[in-house]
């Protein structure tokens, strides 16, 4: 069960926040005291060096880690220990820096697995295929096929085998089996790594449409290193260093900030941009 929140000091537009966490392997302080506030609607951007403890971050986020210290609130109640596919329930999706697909099944089967957890059909009449299992199944498939195909731009690619498919298509498949879960908060950990200019463009349209459409409307916390996806696309940009929070602001004062010039994104780097 989902721990509730004792002290009611959570503004009603904060969708996720990290309170003093520390998290150590061994004598290494991976995060040192980490406090982040997530807003509905907003796209809030983590950066930082390699090392830095971004996925760290990540993985205390949806589950994978349990810090030693601080507290993760998700709608105001306090999720700890939760397990991953129960924040999962409570709307909390995920891509990979590494893509984590099943590279033997079609595009259709990777994006259907996002959507088991909406499934609420028993044995039975799974067995049988019949009533509600039935209308569950078309409802998916609807769903699957009218909107996330439609929106990532993959109808052409659907029935074919995910291992055979360029690198950055298996990009977008991922994102649609994050989608499929209908979530309210979905991480992006390094969503453009990897891809051509063309891809990443094609990229952060996506994101800003799952973002702005009135549809999805889904709130995004995007781990990059594209500084300038990350200074066009954020609201918020959140600078990790070390495992120490160099600053949260709004990407302009992020950018004149010169400890973060300093120590990730460096002059020439800071003003460049792709898009």
């Amino acid at each position: 069960m989902v721990e509730q929140n004792e002290h009611d000091k959570k503004s009603g537009d904060i969708l996720l926040e990290l309170e003093d966490i520390y998290m150590y392997f061994g004598k290494v302080c991976a995060l040192n005291g980490i406090s982040m506030k997530v807003r509905k609607g907003e796209i809030h951007s983590v950066i930082g060096p390699n090392g830095a403890g971004k996925t760290v971050m990540m993985n205390i986020i949806n589950g994978i880690y349990r810090p030693q210290k601080g507290s993760i609130y998700y709608k105001g109640e306090r999720i700890n220990k939760l397990k991953p596919h129960k924040r999962a329930r409570l709307g909390l999706s995920r891509t990979f820096q590494k893509i984590e697909l099943f590279g033997g099944m079609t595009v259709l089967d990777n994006i259907r697995l996002g959507r088991h957890l909406h499934l609420k059909s028993g044995i039975i009449s799974g067995s049988i295929y019949i009533g509600k299992t039935q209308r569950e199944e078309i409802e998916a498939r609807r769903f699957i096929e009218e909107e996330i195909i439609d929106l990532l731009e993959i109808e052409s690619i659907r029935k074919k085998t995910v291992h055979m498919l360029p690198y950055g298509l298996q990009k977008r498949v991922e994102l649609g089996r994050a989608l499929a879960l209908e979530p309210e908060l979905i991480i992006l950990d390094e969503p453009l790594a990897g891809l051509n200019l063309e891809e990443v463009e094609d990229m952060a349209r996506f994101i800003l449409d799952i973002n702005e459409e009135k549809r999805w409307k889904v709130t995004c916390i995007l781990v990059e290193h594209d500084m300038g996806v990350v200074m066009d696309l954020s609201d918020r940009v959140f600078v990790l260093n070390f495992g120490n929070m160099i600053m949260d602001g709004a990407p302009k004062d992020v950018q004149a900030n010169p400890d973060v010039v300093k120590a990730y994104l460096g002059e020439e780097d800071l003003y460049s941009t792709r898009r």
